[in-house]
């Protein structure tokens, strides 16, 4: 299994609302791709305050490395990812992807 991983630090002019939708918008693609067991995404609520300013995380578990290569390249992940780039504080140079193999 694969642990996807997305650490983003949003525009301040980004509110919980439109937080939630780019994430729905990754739990929807649950339904339309195979491969994928489970997405999690909410704040960063660790006390220890080493968050390296990334306050937000989305977390997407695939069965396999295949679905997560079918998932990054699906028009829909690729329209999603493009609000997520635009919405980031600095853009793509300020996200963070690991990806886990577990």
């Amino acid at each position: 299994m694969i642990l996807h991983t997305v650490l983003i630090r949003f525009k301040t002019s980004i509110d919980k609302a439109q937080k939630k939708e780019i994430f729905e918008a990754i739990v929807a693609l649950k339904q339309k791709l195979s491969g994928i067991v489970d997405v999690k995404y909410g704040p960063n609520v660790s006390p220890e305050g080493l968050g390296g300013g990334f306050a937000d995380a989305l977390v997407v578990t695939f069965d396999t490395v295949e679905a997560r290569d079918a998932y990054l390249v699906h028009p829909d992940h690729v329209v999603v990812g493009e609000k997520i780039v635009a919405s980031a504080e600095g853009g793509l140079a300020v996200l963070l992807v690991f990806d886990l193999d577990i």
